[in-house]
This record gives structure tokens, C-alpha cells and sequence, in this order.
């Protein structure tokens, strides 16, 4: 008997649980309704064997990582989001940092002799860093080391450059694409329902702009991520609203690459006073994510906002990728209390966190495709 199997068996289980292993079991969507009822009822060893199950069937055993930094422009943002520890206000932008051309291509010369596969470039909304700026950072950046996978921009940095340049979404996305730009990250998401989005971040973009960038970008050809922070004023059907309509979303362009649930950290922002949830939150977040999101081939924990530890727990609770090396150079999770507070990892490093919970660690391009797949064990 395979754990599904034996889980059915168990008699603990109230009908409606059992028919949901049961639809997992035979590779059936769940429906919103079933998604609610796992938040509400289901335990945490029930979750992560129906999780787990759907992992083994798309991934084995294989854990992906990639070789990537990130680039951060800017923390000066016109936007005030409660939950964002990173940002500093333009009126107050002497708190923050502004970077030009020349140093953020010194960044990516720093790596020129290093094996990294993604530059990942994210960060505030600065009113003077607009689209003509970007495309030309861009268009430098393909110039210089053509092989290097650009990742960039959330879809509200890109809603705003995009409207200040005068241009509609699928203008000014194609004028990125022409400039060099291959994928885009999945921030920006947060919650997409407006009973949260409205009290939390209300200024920026919305549910259905932040969707319509996504699959304007599918469309030209370039994938993308999908996140979605919880842990904070949410409730369980926010979620399941979140990941439906992502869910949806995949179905009509299918150019998500994976979807990465992001836990709020409440240090140094302005929703300090509510609780973080616990890592068994933590676990049945990430295991009913991959119960619920079936089109979406992978399912990443993001190892510096998480720590370490707690990544490592949820290989056992659907997640198939750690995400990348890093290399200390992102701000946006440790300025709010994450875990790692110098985000950094080798590859080695990185083999041995998914070694040590009996994984296989596989090196991946910013599309999935397999660089190399490391030996379960060292020899």
C-alpha cells in the first residue's frame, strides 16, 4: 500500500477527508470548497502525505536550486505598504540607497568569472528610475554577458513605469522584452482579494493589473513566478481566493514557473504588532498550496525569508525548489526579522540541505531546465 493508501485506511478520517485523498490519489483538481476544508480540518500528517504524494509524482526525489544575485535599485518607494520593512519614503529617501547604471553593472561584473545563471532585479518604486532607465540597464546587461538570465521587476514597478511612460501594459512590456528582459519574479502579489489589499497596500496595483502584467508577459513569450504572503490580517479563504485565481490564471497562459508562498515578517514595519504564524502554519501553508495549485509544476520555499531549518522541513511538505545561492545580496527579508540575516549560501551548502533530508539536488536554469543533477550522497 502506497501512504495514500494507508491514509484512506485510517478511520480517523471524516468522509470529506477521505474523499479528497481520495481525488488527489487519482490526480482530480480539487475544488475551492475542498481547499477551505483542509484549512479548517486537516492535520498537519494528513496534508503532508497527500503533499507529499503529488511531489513524488511530478519530481521523485529531485530538489532544484539555482546560481543567481540579485540586484536592488533602489529602497525608495512611492508606495506605503504596511507590511514592508524595506522601503523608505522619496521624502525621506535619505535613509535609503539609489543605484545608477555604472553600479549595478558593476554588480553583475563582479560575477563575471562565477558560474551564475540568473541576475534577479527587484526593488522600490523610485519615481526617477523609469522605463527608458530600466531598458537600458537592460539592454547593458545583455551586452556584457549575453548568457545571463534576466529576471526583473514585480509587476508594480512595472505598472508604474509603465503608465508613467504613457504606455499600455502590452507596449510597454514588449519595449522591456526588445530590451532584454526574459522573466519576471513574483512579487508585487501579496494578497489579491480587496477586503486585505485595500487595508494593507491600497496604492499599488491591484489583483487583476498584477495578473493581466503576468500573462501579457506569458504571451510575449517570457515565464514568470506567482507568490503570495500570508501569515498576517488574511483568513483562510483569502488564500484559497489568492491561489484560485491564480489557479486560473496558469490554465489560460500556463506560463507560471512556480508559485512561492511567502511568510509576513513582522519586524520594523508598520503590522509589527500581529503575530508571526508557527512553522506548523508554515507547513500546512505550503502543503495545501501543493495540494491546491495542480497546473503549477513547482512549488518554492524561499530559503532566506524561511531560515534554513524550516526549508529544509517543507521538502517534506510538497516543495520541490530552495530557490538559489543568493550570495548575501538581497535586503528585502532580513531588514524584516527573516531568519537568515546575511542570505547566503555555496552550492555545496545548498547539496547538503537537501542531501541531508534524503533528497537529489538538481542545479536549474530560471526555466527549469536541468544543469546538472548532483549524487544523492557524496561519495
Amino acid at each position: 500500500m502506497n501512504h495514500i493508501e494507508l491514509l484512506l485506511a485510517a478511520s480517523s478520517l471524516d468522509t470529506r477527508l477521505k474523499k479528497i485523498a481520495e481525488k488527489v490519489a487519482a490526480g482530480e483538481r480539487v475544488s475551492e470548497e475542498d481547499g477551505l476544508y483542509l484549512f479548517e480540518n486537516g492535520e498537519l500528517n494528513y496534508l503532508g502525505v497527500l503533499a507529499d504524494h503529488i511531489r513524488r509524482q511530478k519530481h521523485q526525489d529531485y530538489v532544484y536550486f539555482n546560481r543567481n544575485f540579485h540586484i536592488e535599485p533602489t529602497n525608495v518607494c512611492i508606495f506605503t505598504c504596511d507590511f514592508c520593512s524595506y522601503s523608505r519614503s522619496y521624502k525621506h529617501r535619505e535613509d535609503g540607497w539609489e543605484l545608477g547604471i555604472e553600479q549595478m553593472m558593476d554588480i553583475v561584473k563582479k560575477y563575471d568569472d562565477q558560474p551564475v545563471t540568473e541576475v534577479h532585479i527587484v526593488g522600490g518604486v523610485h519615481p526617477k528610475m523609469n522605463l527608458d532607465f530600466f531598458c537600458d540597464l537592460l539592454s547593458q546587461i545583455r551586452d556584457h554577458r549575453p548568457d545571463l538570465h534576466r529576471k526583473g521587476f514585480t509587476a508594480v514597478e512595472l505598472e508604474y513605469m509603465i503608465r508613467k511612460a504613457k504606455l499600455s501594459i502590452e507596449e510597454g512590456m514588449k519595449k522591456l522584452f526588445d530590451a532584454g528582459l526574459q522573466s519576471l519574479p513574483g512579487g508585487g502579489a501579496e494578497i489579491f482579494h480587496p477586503d486585505v489589499r485595500n487595508r494593507i497596500c491600497a496604492d499599488k496595483v491591484d489583483a487583476d493589473g498584477w495578473l493581466h502584467i503576468h500573462q501579457t508577459a506569458h504571451r510575449l513569450g517570457m515565464h514568470s513566478n506567482a507568490t503570495m504572503l500570508y501569515g498576517h490580517i488574511e483568513d483562510y479563504s483569502h488564500r484559497i481566493d489568492h491561489m484560485e485565481r491564480l489557479r486560473r490564471a496558469q490554465d489560460e497562459t500556463g506560463g507560471f514557473n512556480c508559485f512561492i508562498p511567502l511568510k509576513f515578517r513582522n519586524g520594523g514595519n508598520d503590522m509589527s504588532h500581529i503575530p508571526e504564524v508557527s512553522v506548523i502554519e508554515d507547513m500546512r501553508m505550503y502543503a495545501i498550496a501543493r495540494i491546491y495549485m495542480d497546473n503549477f509544476a513547482n512549488l518554492k520555499a524561499y530559503w532566506p525569508m524561511l531560515g534554513r531549518q524550516s526549508a529544509q522541513l517543507t521538502l517534506n511538505y510538497g516543495v520541490n525548489d530552495l530557490d538559489g545561492t543568493i550570495d548575501d545580496t538581497t535586503k528585502i527579508y532580513s531588514m524584516a526579522g527573516a531568519e537568515e540575516q546575511n542570505p547566503s549560501l555555496t552550492t555545496e551548502q545548498l547539496c547538503e540541505m537537501i542531501r541531508s533530508v534524503g533528497k537529489v539536488p538538481v542545479e536549474r536554469d530560471t526555466v527549469y531546465n536541468t544543469i546538472r543533477v548532483y549524487e544523492a550522497q557524496e561519495a
